[in-house]
C-alpha cells in the first residue's frame, strides 16, 4: 500500500504519464517558440507528443472551430461572431509578445531605413510607388534612395501577422481605416506587378529576399534569422524606434492595465517613448472543457509549464515574455480549464 502511494505521488509530480498525442495548428508568428516549447515539453514528459502545424491564424481558427485540432493559435483574436458560432467555449490564452517589422530589399542601400506611420500606410495604399519619393527621402536624410519601383509583399493566407499590421495601419491612417481596414485577410491595394503575396512569415520573407525593390512585414525573428534588413518606425510619442524585446515589453507594460478578462486586446501604437508600435500578444485557443479529459489535463499541465519554464526562453528567439500581472491573471484562468 505504501509503495503504491509513493508511485502515485511520483506520477502526480511528473505530470501526465499516460501516452497522449495532441495536435494544434495556427499562427506562424509564434511558431519558432511554440515548436521549441512543444519539443522540450514532450522530451520532459514521457509519452506526450504535441504536434503543431504553422498554417496561419485563419487556418488555426477554422480548425479549432471544426474540432479537428486539440488547440489552435492566432495573432488576431477571434471575433465575437466566431466565438458565438463555436460549438464549445473557446478560451484565449496569451503566451508571448512579438514585433512585426517592415522588411525590405533595396540593393545598394546599406542604411536602416526609417518609415513614418503615414508613409508606411501610403506605401501599402499604392500612393507612394518609388523608393526615392520625397516623403521617404524626408524620413531618411543623407540616404541615397534609388528611383526604382516599390513592390509591396503581403500574406496570401489568413494571417494574424496581417491582423497586427493592418490593426496598426488602421490606427495611424484614416485612409487605411476607411479603405482596406484591418483583418486576418483583406483586399490588398495594387495589382499583380506591384503587390505580391507570400504564404506564412516564411513566404513573405522569401519573396522579399528574392525581389529587389520589395517591402514586406514579418515577425521579428524571421527578419533576424534570414538576415533581412528591417526599418525603424516612429512611435506614438514621436520617437524613432527599432524593434526589440525591450520595445515590445514597453508596449505591453503600457497596455497591461487594460487587459480584459478574455485577453482579446490590441497593443499596437502603444503610448510611451520606448514602445515599439507594431507589437502584439499572441494566443493559444483552448477549449474551456476538453472533449477528451486526458488531453485536457495535458493542455493544463503544458500551460503551467509554459508559465513556469517556457517564458524564460522567449528573449533568445526575439519574443517578450508575458508581463507579471498578465501571467498571474493567466494562472487563474488555467485553473478553470478542464
Amino acid at each position: 500500500m505504501k509503495k503504491s502511494l509513493i508511485l502515485l505521488a511520483l506520477a502526480l509530480v511528473a505530470g501526465p504519464a499516460v501516452a497522449q498525442k495532441l495536435n494544434g495548428a495556427g499562427a506562424t508568428f509564434p511558431a519558432p517558440i511554440y515548436q521549441k516549447w512543444f519539443s522540450e515539453y514532450s522530451s520532459q514528459h514521457k509519452g506526450v507528443q504535441i504536434n503543431y502545424q504553422p498554417i496561419g491564424s485563419g487556418g488555426g481558427i477554422r480548425q479549432v472551430l471544426a474540432g479537428t485540432v486539440d488547440f489552435g493559435a492566432t495573432d488576431g483574436p477571434m471575433s465575437d461572431e466566431q466565438l458565438k458560432s463555436a460549438p464549445f467555449k473557446i478560451v484565449h490564452i496569451p503566451t508571448v509578445l512579438g514585433a512585426v517589422v517592415p522588411i525590405y530589399n533595396l540593393p545598394g542601400v546599406s542604411n536602416d531605413l526609417k518609415f513614418s506611420p503615414d508613409v508606411l500606410a501610403d506605401i501599402y495604399l499604392g500612393k507612394i510607388t518609388k523608393w526615392n519619393d520625397s516623403r521617404l527621402a524626408k524620413d531618411n536624410p543623407g540616404v541615397k534612395l534609388p528611383g526604382s519601383d516599390i513592390i509591396t509583399v503581403h500574406r496570401a493566407d489568413g494571417s494574424g501577422t496581417t491582423y497586427i499590421f493592418t490593426d496598426y495601419l488602421s490606427k495611424v491612417s484614416d485612409a487605411w481605416k476607411s479603405g482596406p481596414g484591418k483583418g486576418t485577410s483583406i483586399s490588398w491595394p495594387g495589382n499583380s506587378s506591384s503587390s505580391l503575396g507570400g504564404k506564412g512569415n516564411e513566404g513573405v520573407s522569401g519573396t522579399v529576399r528574392q525581389t529587389p525593390g520589395a517591402i514586406g512585414y514579418v515577425e521579428l525573428i524571421y527578419a533576424a534569422q534570414n538576415k533581412i534588413q528591417y526599418g525603424w518606425l516612429k512611435n506614438s510619442a514621436g520617437q524613432w524606434v527599432k524593434a526589440s524585446v525591450e520595445g515590445v515589453t514597453a508596449a505591453a507594460a503600457a497596455s497591461a492595465k487594460a487587459m480584459p478578462d478574455d485577453y482579446r486586446v490590441s497593443i499596437t501604437n502603444a503610448v510611451g517613448k520606448t514602445s515599439y508600435p507594431i507589437s502584439s500578444f499572441t494566443w493559444l485557443l483552448v477549449p474551456a472543457v476538453s472533449k477528451d479529459p486526458a488531453k485536457g489535463k495535458v493542455i493544463v499541465d503544458f500551460l503551467n509549464w509554459m508559465l513556469n519554464q517556457g517564458e524564460n526562453e522567449t528573449s533568445a528567439l526575439y519574443y517578450a515574455p508575458l508581463p507579471k500581472p498578465v501571467a498571474d491573471k493567466v494562472r487563474a484562468t488555467i485553473k478553470q480549464l478542464k
